[in-house]
């Protein structure tokens, strides 16, 4: 051979049969080529049979449309089973390849989107709204029991106790969510542990400022209430929670028409207590009843202290926001429950920009405009609401707006930069406000914008990133 022969399906070379005649001796010189000597038999092949390809390619269209080479369309013909006797005897093709590559030019390119994907971070609005109520409900306790106790003498009582019982909540709420990985069980156990202890906490706080009296049975009771709301809270007891608080709704209710008396007015706080710590009984020995993860490593304890130290920096804010402004606090501590349902939308907005976006710089385009849109459904509803309730319409959305770039973050394991900066402006915030410094009330306003913006600019940092969506 003094050549390449030609290989490919369909060649020249498959339909003839050359055959070499032998030599009878020497020969005369002869005009005619020197091929003379070969003798070339054509053998008869019908050919591929176009009718039958065009039904299998009309069958296997939706596969063979996407595929970027005719070997994809060849292993797709082999996991359909077709045998080399098939391929030559009903369509005419000498082998798997020949036949691929005719389904390949018949079928036009056609790439479809993918499927979309069911939202797996799709919020429980009901629930989300619920949670909402329930954390302004307790507020009637105080409504009712109003005449009882002096606000100038016991109110430091009750925010030391309040402020405790929150940042404990917050880091106990954190620990539980870490077990709650390994097991319902086991984050039974750890607020089963935690709780009591937390309460505890709170009532001995309370009682230093508090010189005896009364008011430590207030402390200690509404410390209880607060440890046991959040066992509900975290083991998804929101309906048994509202039953229970259901005595205050009730006698809360009746005030405006009729005067309960003394007895009432303690005993329907009373029995809301009652009635939580029975729900957190049944809750918890259900929990306890469910059998034992695999034994798993415990998460280090000081991995929650961030998620307590900002439970006491938003604490202290909405405490001092309140002493301006009462109602616009009791908007905002309604509104968590809405903030609750946007975090959900941020994350499920985000997982749909990562797949829309080929790019990072694109993907950081896009998760901005999500931070933004989702910043805005919140805080905007609540410059009306502010309006309303005779506060001004500054310091309520830019506290709004802080707490929840906090609680996003939170939410993707960043919990020490959203510490620090809340604890900055609440230190700031308090100091000014105590020692009487200027520039007066204004300064809450201006550290919780400044706060917010170097949220902002943490969240674009961190979330603007495709890793934390993926």
């Amino acid at each position: 051979m003094s050549g390449p022969m030609a290989l490919e399906p369909n060649g020249t070379e498959q339909d003839t049969l050359a055959l070499r005649l032998a030599g009878t001796g020497r020969r005369a010189p002869s005009p005619r080529p020197a091929d003379d000597g070969t003798l070339a038999l054509r053998l008869p092949w019908r050919g591929p049979d176009e009718e039958a390809v065009s039904r299998l390619a009309a069958e296997l269209a939706d596969r063979v449309g996407p595929a970027v080479h005719p070997y994809e369309v060849a292993a797709l013909l082999e996991a359909e089973g077709l045998s080399a006797d098939v391929i030559k005897e009903r369509y005419g093709h000498p082998d798997l390849f020949s036949l691929a590559a005719a389904l390949y030019e018949r079928v036009p390119r056609a790439f479809p989107e993918p499927v979309p994907a069911p939202d797996p971070w799709r919020p429980d609005t009901v629930r989300c709204l619920l949670r909402g109520v329930l954390f302004a409900l307790p507020g009637l306790a105080y409504l009712l029991t109003a005449p009882l106790w002096h606000p100038g003498r016991h109110t430091s009582v009750l925010i030391v106790a309040g402020l405790a019982s929150w940042a404990w909540g917050q880091a106990l709420g954190h620990r539980a969510h870490l077990r709650m990985a390994t097991g319902r069980r086991e984050a039974g156990r750890a607020l089963l542990t935690g709780a009591p202890l937390g309460a505890a906490v709170a009532t001995l706080l309370a009682a230093l400022p508090a010189g005896g009296g009364r008011i430590i049975l207030a402390a200690a009771a509404q410390s209880v209430y607060l440890a046991a709301a959040g066992v509900l809270l975290v083991l998804g007891g929101e309906w048994l929670l509202l039953a229970a608080l259901s005595p205050l709704v009730a006698g809360a209710a009746v005030l405006p028409w009729w005067e309960p008396g003394r007895l009432l007015r303690v005993g329907l706080p009373l029995l809301a207590l009652v009635a939580t710590l029975a729900a957190v009984g049944r809750v918890l020995r259900q929990v306890l009843a469910l059998p034992s993860a695999a034994v798993g490593s415990r998460p280090r304890l000081l991995s929650s202290l961030p998620y307590g130290l900002f439970g006491l920096a938003a604490g202290t804010l909405v405490l001092l926001e309140g002493r301006r402004e009462p109602y616009a606090v009791i908007v905002l501590t309604v509104s968590m429950g809405p903030a609750e349902w946007l975090l959900y939308r941020y994350r499920g907005l985000s997982v749909a920009a990562l797949r829309a976006t080929a790019t990072p710089a694109g993907f950081l385009l896009r998760s901005a405009g999500v931070l933004a849109l989702c910043l805005l459904a919140y805080v905007g509803p609540l410059l009306p609401a502010a309006l309303l309730t005779g506060a001004e319409p500054v310091a309520l959305p830019l506290l709004a707006a802080t707490l929840w770039i906090a609680l996003l973050l939170q939410a993707f394991g960043a919990a020490w930069p959203p510490a620090v900066i809340c604890l900055a402006a609440a230190a700031g915030t308090g100091a000014v406000t105590l020692l009487h410094l200027p520039p007066g009330p204004v300064f809450l306003p201006l550290c919780c914008a400044a706060a917010s913006l170097c949220l902002t600019v943490c969240a674009l940092r961190r979330l603007g990133r495709p890793a934390p969506h993926a």
